[in-house]
């Protein structure tokens, strides 16, 4: 999220109390479990790095059955980090989501859209019809739509709002 954010990256560091090098240090170990060859897969390596998961349910999308798994972090406290596994723990999709118990935005104009304030579903319902777009690499989604006249697309990391661009301009 550094990528687009490194302002409220940094913040975040500091609110948890980590050093630099202690973010380095997890992300060197992070990316080394994921690169292992005798990595175990996503979802094993999920429920070892978060622990057991808040909810795990099933979920029908379209014709596929898959198992819904949430977890909550400490620096967002209104989300819950998702986990969508099809059959035998394969990782479909893994993402931020509005926590069930906790309010979502209010997003009514684009001045509502502010870096990591809204989730993927979010701002799809508020800015209706959108239409999802591929993303620059496989953390990343992006959704275009029409606001006030203007083409515009939303983009997000781990499903959380990054940033949007009006008519080809990053808003403020």
């Amino acid at each position: 999220m550094a990528d687009f954010q490194p302002g409220l990256a940094e913040e975040a560091r500091l609110r948890l109390g980590a050093s630099l090098a202690e973010q380095r240090e997890a992300n060197r170990r992070w990316q080394a479990m994921v690169r292992s060859p005798r990595s175990r897969g996503a979802l094993a390596r999920y429920r070892s790095v978060l622990g057991p998961p808040v909810s795990e349910s099933p979920r029908t999308i379209g014709d596929l059955e898959c198992t819904a798994l949430q977890w909550p972090l400490p620096l967002w406290p209104g989300l819950h980090f998702e986990v969508l596994a099809g059959p035998g723990g394969a990782v479909w999709n893994d993402w931020l989501v509005r926590a069930p118990d906790a309010p979502g935005p209010a997003l009514d104009r684009l001045a509502d859209l502010r870096p990591w304030s809204a989730t993927v579903d979010e701002v799809a319902r508020a800015f209706a019809p959108v239409r999802p777009m591929e993303g620059t690499a496989p953390t990343r989604w992006r959704l275009a739509f029409e606001r006030e006249g203007r083409s515009c697309v939303a983009e997000f990391t781990y499903g959380l709002l990054q940033r949007v661009t009006v008519a080809g301009e990053e808003l403020p």
